[in-house]
């Protein structure tokens, strides 16, 4: 009978510590989770700023010259940045005639930025009425 107490109690021991162990060992893996997505917040960040930079880039070449970007010659502009991130940017300009007979004309952005394998993607539409030409002078 002693001798039943004894495996018992190393029986309830051996228990109560495998099960501290399981959840110290859960508590750390979920402690790992959680600084690794701190770190990443900073890759995040930088991301999203690389896609945004990418973005106002061609915005400002369309601006400079709207109607030779963005066609099929230059579909795509690249670029790194000073911390490390890096952008991707694709056009789509397509041009659509009104019922009226006035055309719109529509770009479409699409950047891309990572930063140490953290991908953030922005998109922005920018829409414009073409004017009809001037009627021809009378002679």
């Amino acid at each position: 009978m002693r001798n039943e107490r004894g495996q018992v109690m190393l029986l309830t021991v051996l228990l109560l510590s495998g099960t501290i162990l399981s959840a110290t060992t859960i508590a750390g893996l979920l402690m790992l989770y959680q600084i690794r997505q701190a770190t990443d917040i900073a890759n995040s960040t930088k991301a999203i700023y690389a896609a945004d930079t990418g973005i106002e880039r061609r915005v400002y070449d369309i601006f400079l010259d709207p109607d030779g970007l963005c066609s099929l010659s230059e579909p795509s502009l690249d670029g790194t940045l000073d911390n490390g991130a890096a952008f991707q940017v694709a056009c789509d300009k397509q041009t659509q005639t009104n019922a009226d007979g006035s055309k719109t004309e529509t770009i479409t952005i699409r950047s891309t930025g990572n930063a140490n394998k953290n991908y953030r993607a922005l998109e922005t539409v920018l829409a414009r009425d073409i004017p009809p030409p001037p009627p021809p002078l009378a002679p």
